[in-house]
């Protein structure tokens, strides 16, 4: 999620990463992770940026979670702007996302899906007609005339895309643990939104907020469905949404505070998804393990 959204805490960051167990050390030692995702997942505007053209972030969730499981080989192929078509498809001078993997990969994550259901769009054009009905649904309206939702039809439509995806994974790295990275908290998880600190519409704020919860949802379930394992990062992002207090929030509003995307999390932001997929490959990792999935 590039284009026009991608237009402090390093120090605690870098700490919170190398202060790990030495058993979770231990255990994971062996891995060779590879990450794949879009712009949540490299993290754009976030010091320090290390590849230009991807947006991409050394302080984001995958590179922050390497770091904390000790991992013996990590690539990290997330690019801003990622579709799932850029798993096969190149993407300026980001080569074809799913080239990263091999045989020898125990460890995948894939963030994707947001773009493919028009992210950008979507905070472009809730933003632009809150102006014209602040307190009202405007952005609700749109995407749902003539009785439609347009925007649950294109999550819909989506599932089938990431099943592709996780199906390629898998015949690349067929020993690799595969987790879908689900989407962290951006509009409150309760109430109307901050209407004008937030240009997002009372009304608009829950049916965006029942939006982020869908395509999470479908997310969930595709990956249940095929062999691959689900990171809330929700969940444990509650609270800490683009309503928030600059020192509170985890993703920034359309003119960020902390060195960010708009819409987009934060360093804070990418260490709590980091800390979330972390939590999930502890609980329930097989450090050798193509053949332990979760079949919940």
């Amino acid at each position: 999620m590039r284009g026009a959204l991608a237009t402090g805490g390093a120090a605690a960051l870098l700490l919170a990463a190398t202060a790990v167990p030495a058993e979770a050390g231990q255990r994971h030692r062996g891995e060779r992770y590879v990450a794949l995702g879009d712009s949540y997942t490299s993290g754009p505007g976030i010091p320090d940026q290390v590849d230009a053209n991807c947006a991409r972030s050394n302080r984001n969730y995958p590179s922050v979670a390497a770091l904390k499981l000790r991992v013996s080989s990590f690539k990290d192929a997330s690019c801003g702007g990622a579709t799932t078509v850029h798993m096969w498809q190149a993407q300026g001078t980001n080569p074809p996302q799913l080239d990263a993997l091999d045989r020898k990969t125990t460890l995948v994550t894939v963030g994707i899906g947001g773009n493919d259901i028009g992210f950008g769009e979507i905070v472009g054009t809730c933003t632009r007609l809150s102006f014209a009905d602040p307190y009202g649904n405007p952005c609700e309206k749109h995407y749902t005339a003539g009785g439609t939702d347009q925007l649950a039809g294109r999550i819909a439509d989506t599932s089938a895309k990431i099943e592709k995806v996780i199906d390629a994974i898998h015949d690349r790295a067929p020993r690799a643990r595969v987790y879908v990275v689900g989407y962290p908290v951006i509009v409150a998880d309760s109430g109307k939104g901050c209407w004008p600190a937030v240009q997002m519409a009372e009304g608009d704020v829950p049916y965006l907020r029942d939006t982020g919860k869908r395509l999470n949802a479908m997310l969930r379930a595709t990956a249940h469905d095929n062999r691959a394992r689900f990171v809330d990062t929700y969940t444990p992002t509650i609270g800490h949404d683009v309503c928030q207090a600059p020192d509170v929030r985890w993703v920034e509003p359309l003119v960020p505070t902390s060195p960010a995307a708009p819409f987009h999390p934060n360093a804070k932001g990418e260490a709590a998804m980091a800390a979330a997929l972390v939590d999930t490959v502890k609980r329930r990792g097989h450090p050798h393990g193509g053949h332990h999935h979760d079949h919940r």
